[in-house]
């Protein structure tokens, strides 16, 4: 009997981190194990951690009812481009959420989002499109948050802050609140290092690190 095919796109660490949520929601939902695979365009390997790995074109042809999968890769330019392709391609996404999130009041949260284990996310929060929130991040009271932004292990996003789309917020990173029609701006494509301490605006594009955190700036040779 044909049933819907589940798929992780990425088999490097990201997506083996992601793929036993997943496994977890599909087996309280009675779906079949065998029928998550990994999603992967250069595979290394034909089977990770006791499932198989499909390149893309092996994925579309397999037999399904449908085909859903979730962005395991944590660039944010990648994961725009492979939505769009699947999405051309009649593919859906899903939503991979541990089993010990923490999701309060009046939170939006667009497709695709990846939320791992011991997240919160605080209420009155909007989130754009395929979110990744790593373990141990959070994101605090009136954020609003773009498409494609990553959150990586423990970073923390306090109150009143706004993040545009494919920004990236390193481990350990602290982003200081900001003030009621005042956010604190973390700008589009813009990267926070890990550990670093942010307590103004970033810029479109730019990396900060450090505490307080400034942009990056490379040494002449």
């Amino acid at each position: 009997m044909t049933t819907p095919l589940y798929g992780v796109y990425g088999a490097s660490g990201c997506g083996r981190s992601v793929l036993p949520l997943v496994r977890e929601q599909l087996l309280e939902q009675g779906a079949l194990a065998e029928r998550l695979v990994f999603v992967d365009d250069n595979p290394t390997a034909p089977s990770v951690n006791g499932h198989r790995v499909l390149d893309y074109a092996a994925f579309l042809r397999e037999s399904a009812t449908g085909r859903f999968v979730v962005l395991a890769i944590a660039d944010g330019s990648t994961r725009e481009r492979l939505a769009q392709r699947c999405a051309g391609d009649g593919i859906a996404f899903f939503e991979a959420r541990a089993s010990n999130v923490v999701i309060m009041d009046n939170v939006t949260l667009g497709e695709g989002a990846i939320l791992s284990p011991f997240v919160t996310l605080a209420s009155n929060v909007r989130i754009g499109r395929h979110f990744h929130a790593n373990i141990y991040s959070y994101v605090e009271h009136d954020c609003v948050i773009g498409d494609f932004v990553t959150l990586a292990p423990g970073a923390q996003c306090n109150g009143n802050i706004l993040i545009d789309d494919h920004a990236y917020v390193g481990a350990g990173a602290m982003l200081r609140q900001g003030k009621p029609g005042k956010p604190l701006v973390i700008g589009r494509g813009a990267t926070v290092g890990m550990g670093a301490v942010v307590t103004k605006d970033v810029l479109p594009g730019v990396t900060v690190v450090g505490n307080p955190a400034r942009i990056l700036t490379k040494r002449s040779e």
